[in-house]
Parts: C-alpha cells; sequence; structure tokens
C-alpha cells in the first residue's frame, strides 16, 4: 500500500472514529445528508429512510438482504426515481428537486448494476458521450468546429488516459457489446470519472464479475479514495466490504437498521437477524 493511500484510509478512519454505530449516526464531514427518504409503490413502502449521512472521503458500503431497498434508494438519491416524500442534500445543494443529469452534473455520479454500455457504439465513444457541457453537441455551434475542437481533443486525450488506467485502451475501437461483463463494469466505472466527481455512486460493482477482474475492481474503488472522491456502493459480497469499505450502513425492509464499521456490522445481531431471520432464530433452537 503507497504513502498516498495509506493517508487516505487514515483519514477516512480517524473522520469515522467515535461515530456510533447506530442508525443516522451524524458524520464529522458529510458530503452527502438525507431525511424522510419514502417510496411507496401503491401500498407496498419499498423505501422508509429516517435519516442518513455519508462521510465525505471515505469507502461506505450500503449493504443488506435482498428487496431490502437499495437499488431503489440509489435511484432516488440521484434522480431516477422521485420519492413520495423526503429531502437530501449534495455537498452543501438541495438536491431532491435535481433531475438526474444535473444531480450528475454537480458531482454525485452512479453506475448501475446492469450496466448501461451503448453496445453499438465503440469504447472510446462511450466515454466521450460521458463528457459534460460539450460545445460540439450545442445546434448553434456544430458547423463552427474551430469553437469546440480544443475542447474534444482535450476530451479524447482524458478518455484515453482513463481507458489506459482502466486497462481497457487495446478495446478503445471495439464495440462496447463486445466486452466481457467485468469489461463493462470497468467501462462504466471510467466513463464516470469523465465527469470528474466528488463522489461516486456504484450499484453492486462485482455482480457478474469473473474472479480474474474481481480484484482489479477492488483497486480502482479504493484508488477513488485516494483522490480524495467519496464511494457509496452496494454490495452483497462481505468479504469485498470488509476489505476495502471504511463504513457500512445496513438496510432492511426499506430502512436503514444499523451503521458501523465492517467488524462492528459482522457482530451486530440486528444485521444477523435481517439476512438470515427465522433460519437464524431456527438454528438457535
Amino acid at each position: 500500500m503507497s504513502d498516498d493511500v495509506k493517508a487516505g484510509v487514515a483519514a477516512a478512519k480517524a473522520a469515522l472514529a467515535g461515530v456510533p454505530a447506530e442508525p443516522g449516526a451524524p458524520k464529522q464531514d458529510a458530503i452527502l445528508t438525507a431525511t424522510g427518504v419514502r417510496r411507496a409503490f401503491g401500498g407496498l413502502v419499498a423505501v422508509d429512510v429516517a435519516h442518513i449521512e455519508v462521510q465525505r472521503g471515505a469507502i461506505t458500503a450500503l449493504i443488506g438482504p435482498n428487496g431490502a431497498g437499495k437499488t431503489t434508494f440509489f435511484n432516488l438519491l440521484t434522480g431516477f426515481d422521485r420519492p413520495s416524500r423526503g429531502s437530501w442534500e449534495f455537498d452543501g445543494r438541495r438536491a431532491d428537486r435535481m433531475r438526474s443529469y444535473q444531480v450528475a452534473r454537480s458531482g454525485m455520479v452512479r453506475t448501475f448494476q446492469l450496466t448501461k454500455a451503448l453496445s453499438r457504439m465503440t469504447v472510446l465513444e462511450n466515454m466521450l458521450i460521458g463528457a459534460d457541457r460539450q460545445r460540439g453537441e450545442r445546434l448553434w455551434a456544430a458547423p463552427f468546429r474551430w469553437l469546440w475542437l480544443k475542447e474534444e481533443a482535450q476530451n479524447a486525450a482524458r478518455a484515453l488516459d482513463l481507458l489506459e488506467r482502466f486497462k481497457l485502451a487495446d478495446k478503445r475501437d471495439h464495440y462496447a457489446g463486445e466486452l466481457s461483463g467485468g469489461q463493462r463494469k470497468l467501462l462504466e466505472m471510467a466513463r464516470a470519472l469523465m465527469l470528474k466527481p466528488k463522489m461516486i455512486m456504484l450499484d453492486e460493482p462485482m455482480a457478474g464479475v469473473n474472479p480474474a477482474l474481481k480484484q482489479s475492481l477492488l483497486e480502482h474503488i479504493k484508488d477513488l479514495r485516494e483522490e480524495g472522491m467519496t464511494v457509496l456502493f452496494v454490495e452483497h459480497d462481505m468479504d469485498m466490504v470488509h476489505e476495502i469499505a471504511d463504513w457500512v450502513a445496513v438496510m432492511a425492509a426499506g430502512q436503514l437498521i444499523t451503521e458501523g464499521t465492517p467488524d462492528q456490522i459482522s457482530a451486530d445481531q440486528r444485521v444477523i437477524d435481517a439476512y438470515l431471520g427465522a433460519h437464524h432464530d431456527a438454528a438457535q433452537h
């Protein structure tokens, strides 16, 4: 582990030291704060989070059994769905009324459980559409190539740098649909970084990824923290959570039931009950 990575890990752990292992625990420097967020589909309440804060500069895992509401919560926070009620702030600005593209422009970018790579576009083209506010895309500016030529070159250079970093440079001219599931995950993460986000939200980044690429993805996520980004990710693999998460928030039946360090969460009876339920009770008798 490099000195920079060690410093990033130490800073995140220091910021979270002393934070109580309880749902909605206040953080020293929260980049995201959500209160009273509820989403109901008819009579089914999918999300009902009273309060949550996400520590700036840390890697936070959001875990819970299937159907806990994790992805729905992500969709709400990033403007891909609308809450029945509730409010949240990102980096000091109210974000609950923003559309998804406005959320991304504000610095909070997310990936999806099922990757959204545009399969009939090349890998490089997928990267370039991730760049924001491109002059060449404006109708009035399109004929005046000199206005956006330099910007286009800068975006292409950044895209190629990111593809090199994610070991996809040799795939730049391949169609995204030709990539493996793991490579598409890498592409989606790289594309998200085109916006230079303050916070990146990863929805099950390891789902469908073969073991050979898992470690690579883990290292990339750690690198995000080293670069000063905040990471919030949904994951079921507790080995991965223990390896990279500074903090863990646990959802069950739409609610945030507890928070804490990975070690605290692993020993928390509320978490054991949420995951195992009646099977766990039966094993005790």
